[in-house]
């Protein structure tokens, strides 16, 4: 009888090595990350982790093509959360328009983006904005799953516009513009 050849992802098994002031707790599928900027926890569908010397390896439950594709994502998922309470992640968008501009209450964003109202917006607890000239944010959070979600609605309140590419996009987000119509050119043949 031929042995069954075991397939793994490449990205799953690859270890995630632990820096010196990060702590991890593993309890079945719920993983407890502790470090410096915070603390940060998951329950991991799939997948299993064995802590070894400083890295942990993630093992999947299943050899399938769903275990194959939810070992590479909780490998991720996992690095993701060492990287955030050690680094920390960030994202900047920029508010382009004229009279377009944006200012901090507490935890709250508002918003003055061309619309007959200000619009209100408030950040989750987890996440951080510094605000410059009014017009720049910079949001900061552990959580990069959360801090990436919260940016995107952010700039789902007003997206870029492609004829004079007014309203919010992400700093390094090009917006590519559209010529307008060309008006009075060519008139009416009879």
């Amino acid at each position: 009888m031929a042995e069954e050849k075991i397939v793994l992802s490449r990205v799953g098994k690859a270890p995630v090595q632990i820096p010196a002031k990060v702590t991890v707790t593993v309890k079945g599928d719920h993983v407890v990350v502790q470090g410096p900027l915070g603390k940060l926890e998951r329950t991991f569908k799939g997948v299993t982790f064995e802590q070894q010397q400083g890295q942990v390896i993630v093992h999947p439950t299943e050899q399938t093509r769903t275990g194959k594709a939810l070992h590479g994502l909780g490998r991720n998922l996992f690095r993701n959360m060492v990287q955030g309470v050690t680094a920390g992640y960030k994202r900047e968008l920029d508010v382009l328009g004229v009279g377009f501009k944006v200012e901090a209450v507490g935890q709250a964003l508002k918003f003055s983006i061309g619309y007959s109202h200000q619009v209100n917006f408030v950040l989750p607890a987890s996440v951080q904005c510094k605000l410059d000239k009014g017009t720049h944010l910079e949001l900061t959070s552990i959580d990069k799953e959360l801090l990436g979600q919260t940016a995107a609605n952010i700039r789902a309140l007003r997206t870029p516009e492609p004829y004079k590419g007014k309203g919010i996009r992400y700093s390094d987000e090009k917006v590519r513009q559209k010529a307008g119509k060309s008006g009075g050119k060519g008139g009416k043949k009879k």
